[in-house]
This record gives structure tokens, C-alpha cells and sequence, in this order.
């Protein structure tokens, strides 16, 4: 006869995490969540916690994690300010489709709705931005409700979850049991691909004369690599990504033709009005992609290959609707799908983009002698010493575009940032979670001097954990983005955007981290060689342009044809 296991509910959290294969969380202490790291103090050899410095930046963290290992994100939080602080990492997981799992401890049931002492009605305010919550009150509840959380989290279309778990639950013992969670009544995670609309968007693809293909993080989500590459390949077809399906295909593969949307690439942009077939892979038609719906591939039959049901026809309508895994679509389609070349096509795409090379590429990567240092040529210097072998984990503003634009991405996920949502304050965290998710590998945060502060105690997660990151910061003593908005469309009244900064290498060696500062064109070579040669994290500041836009555009409002290259 099996010996039943009794446990307290805290101890039964840890043998959850355990049985669902976690061996990294991010999180930060606190009264309400007490027991649980308590029990963590026996399994510090199988689960390793890593105490970021806010409860924001455990979300990132594990965002981070999430995003190169491919596995769940878990983070810990006490009750009240610590659970509060975890809402803005949910909401960004949830606009991009990470999937994480959220721990908070919560006041003693009996206080709940008292106003006790740290009490925040966490799955309440939690709601909008999670993709499943729940309050527990009741130990024996705890097993059942995490392995329904790890499976919503992961499956379908991922997402963050929220376990809001009372203290006294967590004191309280049970016999303990675990069943992982194999289905949940009325949630249909992976639909069943049609096999007649694989067929109709088959015979689409195969009569076009100027097929666009455009991929998104669904792609990365899919594990979707060969497939997609083969289809690719096979079709012949121009390729283009949304930020968050950079890395889902080399950046310098023949057929990949660029960035899409508000700073993406020329060609790829103003001929999204010009094909005759748009095949849109894992990707949701963000409004930064499309610009103005009504006058967005109008011309074109549109061909939607989406897990999620509610993302098709939500915003630009389709024509055919392949609703599943993409991994899967692909693969019937590979199928049925002609082998082809679409040269004269692909032409019209290196004709566009040599006018972007002329009028922006060039002076971004090369710029005149007499000119400052411009974010492109940095960027273009850590990718040509990389050989684009690295994980780049961008913040948002001026220096994400570039960094997507012009560094080589070559590894498969190997692009961390925030899309959807756009929070600053993204990378310096995210990154710590995604070193930790893949030691072995560069990863570098590229950030302004703007977001890095923001979440700037990091470093003291960093000095603690002694993990190399590098990390970037390209330094306009501006909000860079905003002020180009200023300038374009304020009449350049720069309102609250201009930065006066603290000493970056003095913060930095505070939290015994190494650092340099480059301000001329003749010290950037020698730092970038050092900045990636360095054992350990190193931060090095480079001062670039103050008033340097980012170029291509297409204005808040405009149709992608209406892209500006100045």
C-alpha cells in the first residue's frame, strides 16, 4: 500500500513546481508569501530562486526565461505592493503571448475584505491581463489549481496565470497528490486545422504572381523553425516579420525582406499594398504593423494562419483562415503548396530597399566623419563582432528599432522584447532571466538611458548572482522616441523629454561591475571588443546622437504606403 504524503500547502506549492519541471523562479519576499519560501529553503539545490530587486523585474525575469527556454516563466510575490508590482510584467506577457505562472501570497482568509494589512484584491485587478487567475483558501486546493495554471499558461496560445494563495492555506496540511492537468472543460487549445481551407489557401499561394508572406512570434511559439524555413523555401515567397517574430528566420536569409511596421523596412511596407496574396503566419495585425486598416492590403486575398480564433478577422479580415498550431499548418501546406520562384517579385523588393540603403541605411551605418556616433553603426559593430551569434534583449524606444533593424540575428529566438505592451524597463530584468535561460550564450541588453532607469536596481540582482550580461546603453540624454515625435508633429517643443543623467560608471561600480564610456567615433571599436571580450557583466555606455530620428516611418494614422524615408 502507498504511503499517502501529507504536507502543508506551502510544501505542496514547492512539489508542484517540482513535478511541472521548474528549476528557475524569480521573485522577492515578503510576509503574506513567507511559507513558501520557507519550504524553498529544503529544494534550494533543485529549484534555484533568483530575488530580483522588484517584483516587477521578477516578472521580466522570468518573461526572459520564458522567452529562450521555451519553458514557463515562474515569479513569487507577497500579497498587496508585491502582487501589485507584478501587473504591468502580466499585462506585457499577455500581449505577447508569454507564458508565465505568478505565485502571490494573500492575507489569512478569515481577514480577506477587512482592509488587512497588505491586502489587495490581486485576482480582481489581475483579471484583464491574465490569461486564467484564481484565489486559493483551502490547502487541498493547491495541487489541482497549479497544474491547471502550468497547463493554461503553455498551451495554445500562452499567457501569463495568476495563483493568489491565503496564508493560512499555505500553513494548513493535506494528503497530498499531483496529477498534471491534461485538459480543461470548454478550452480548446490546439483547433483542428481544416483541411479543405489548407487546400483553398493552397491553390491561392500557388497562383500568385506577387505572394507576401509576413511572420510573427507564433512562429517561435510553434517551434514551428523547420517547418517554416521549408515553406519558405519551397514557395519562394518574400518573407517579412513583426518584432516579435525576429529571429524565427536568419536576418540574412535570401528571402527575408525585412522589418514590418512603424520603423520597419521600406520594401516590405509599401508592398504589402502592391501583392496579390498576404499569408500572415502567427502574427495578430498590430496596429504598428498595419497603420491605417482601411487602406491596408486592400488588393489583396489574405491568408490567416492563427492558434487563436478570436485574432482572425479582428482586424483585417481573411480571406482563408487556417485556425491551429502553425507548426502543423505549415506542415499540410507543405504539402499541397507548387515549389517556385518569384523573381521578377523579389526585384521589386531589392529596387525599394537600395532606395532605403541610399537614403537612410548609409548615413546610419556610416556616417560622416564630422558627425556623432549614430545608435546603427554601434549596433552594426557588436553584430559584425558577434557574427550575430547573440541574444539581444531590447528595451523600447529609438534603440529597439535599431537593434532589430540592423543587428543579424542568425539564432533562433534570439530576440527579447517587449511588443505589445512597449514597457521601459524591460531589458536590464528581462535579460538577467534570459542568461539564466541560456548561460552559454552572449545575451546583451540594448537600452536607452532613459528606460535603464527604471528599473535600474537590477544591478544589484546582477552583482548578487555574479551572471554576465552586457549591457548597452546608447545614451542621446533624451527620451529619444518621444522627441522625435515632438519634432515631427509638436513643432519641435520638446516637452519633459530632455535627460540629465547620474554617472552610469559610477552606479556601476557600486555594484562592482565593470564599465566604460565611449563619447568619440575612434574609442568605439576598442570598447565593443572589450564590452564582449570581458569575463563577467560589463556595461558600457556609448554617447550617441542627441537629435538623430529613426527612419523609415509611417505616421500614427497613415497607410502603410505611406511610409517616409525622411
Amino acid at each position: 500500500m502507498t504511503k499517502k504524503l501529507t504536507l502543508t500547502g506551502a510544501q505542496a506549492v514547492v512539489q508542484c513546481l517540482l513535478a511541472e519541471g521548474v528549476d528557475t523562479i524569480f521573485g522577492y519576499p515578503g510576509g503574506a508569501i513567507m511559507p513558501v519560501y520557507d519550504a524553498l529553503y529544503d529544494f534550494q539545490k533543485e529549484i534555484k530562486h533568483i530575488m530580483t530587486r522588484h517584483e516587477q523585474g521578477a516578472t521580466h525575469a522570468a518573461q526572459g526565461y520564458a522567452r529562450i527556454s521555451g519553458k514557463v516563466g515562474v515569479c513569487l510575490a507577497t500579497s498587496g505592493p508585491g502582487a501589485t508590482n507584478l501587473i504591468t510584467g502580466m499585462a506585457d506577457a499577455q500581449l505577447d503571448s508569454t507564458p508565465m505562472v505568478c505565485i502571490t501570497g494573500q492575507v489569512a482568509s478569515q481577514m480577506i475584505g477587512t482592509d488587512a494589512f497588505q491586502e489587495t484584491d490581486v485576482v480582481g485587478i489581475s483579471m484583464p491581463v491574465t490569461k486564467w487567475n484564481i484565489q486559493i483558501t483551502k490547502a487541498e486546493e493547491i495541487p489541482a489549481a497549479l497544474a491547471k495554471a502550468f497547463f493554461v499558461a503553455k498551451s495554445g496560445k500562452p499567457g501569463p496565470v495568476l495563483i493568489d494563495i491565503t496564508k493560512d492555506a499555505q500553513f494548513q496540511t493535506f494528503e497530498y497528490n499531483y496529477e498534471p492537468c491534461v485538459n480543461v472543460r470548454s478550452y480548446v487549445p490546439h483547433p483542428k486545422v481544416n483541411l479543405e481551407a489548407v487546400k483553398e489557401a493552397a491553390a491561392l499561394i500557388n497562383q500568385a504572381k506577387k505572394p507576401l508572406i509576413l511572420f510573427g512570434h507564433g512562429i517561435l511559439l510553434a517551434e514551428a523553425k523547420e517547418e517554416f524555413k521549408a515553406f519558405v523555401e519551397k514557395t519562394g515567397i518574400p518573407a517579412a516579420w513583426t518584432i516579435m517574430g525576429l529571429s524565427a528566420l536568419a536576418t540574412d536569409h535570401p528571402l527575408n525582406v525585412g522589418m514590418l511596421g512603424m520603423h520597419g523596412n521600406y520594401a516590405p511596407n509599401l508592398l504589402t499594398n502592391e501583392c496579390d496574396v498576404l499569408i500572415a503566419i502567427g502574427m495578430r495585425f498590430d496596429d504598428r504593423v498595419t497603420g491605417d486598416t482601411r487602406r491596408y492590403a486592400r488588393q489583396a486575398k489574405v491568408i490567416h494562419l492563427e492558434i487563436d480564433p478570436a485574432e482572425v478577422n479582428k482586424n483585417i479580415p481573411a480571406d482563408v483562415a487556417l485556425i491551429g498550431n502553425c507548426k502543423h499548418s505549415l506542415k499540410l501546406l507543405l504539402d499541397e503548396v507548387k515549389r517556385n520562384a518569384h523573381t521578377s517579385w523579389l526585384e521589386e523588393f531589392q529596387k525599394l530597399t537600395k532606395q532605403e540603403v541610399d537614403k537612410v541605411i548609409k548615413d546610419e551605418l556610416s556616417p560622416a566623419p564630422d558627425k556623432q556616433i549614430s545608435m546603427g553603426e554601434v549596433i552594426k559593430h557588436i553584430s559584425e563582432v558577434t557574427k550575430g551569434n547573440a541574444i539581444i534583449v531590447t528595451d523600447v524606444g529609438q534603440h529597439q528599432m535599431v537593434a532589430q533593424r540592423y543587428f543579424n540575428y542568425q539564432l533562433w529566438r534570439s530576440n527579447v522584447t517587449s511588443g505589445g505592451l512597449g514597457t521601459m524597463g524591460f531589458a536590464l530584468p528581462a535579460a538577467i532571466g534570459a542568461k539564466f535561460a541560456a548561460p552559454d550564450k552572449t545575451v546583451i541588453a540594448v537600452i536607452g538611458d532613459g528606460g535603464f532607469q527604471m528599473t535600474i536596481q537590477e544591478l544589484g540582482t546582477i552583482f548578487q548572482t555574479k551572471i554576465d550580461v552586457k549591457i548597452l546603453i546608447l545614451n542621446n540624454e533624451y527620451l529619444g522616441m518621444v522627441r522625435q515625435w515632438q519634432d515631427m508633429f509638436f513643432e519641435k517643443r520638446y516637452s519633459s523629454v530632455d535627460m540629465i543623467n547620474p554617472d552610469f560608471q559610477t552606479i556601476a561600480k557600486g555594484y562592482g561591475i565593470s564599465s566604460m564610456k565611449v563619447q568619440k567615433r575612434d574609442e568605439l571599436k576598442n570598447g565593443i571588443e572589450e564590452f564582449l571580450a570581458h569575463k563577467g557583466s560589463f556595461l558600457l555606455e556609448v554617447m550617441v546622437g542627441k537629435e538623430n530620428n529613426i527612419f523609415p516611418m509611417i505616421p500614427t494614422g497613415a497607410s502603410v504606403s505611406e511610409i517616409r524615408l525622411a
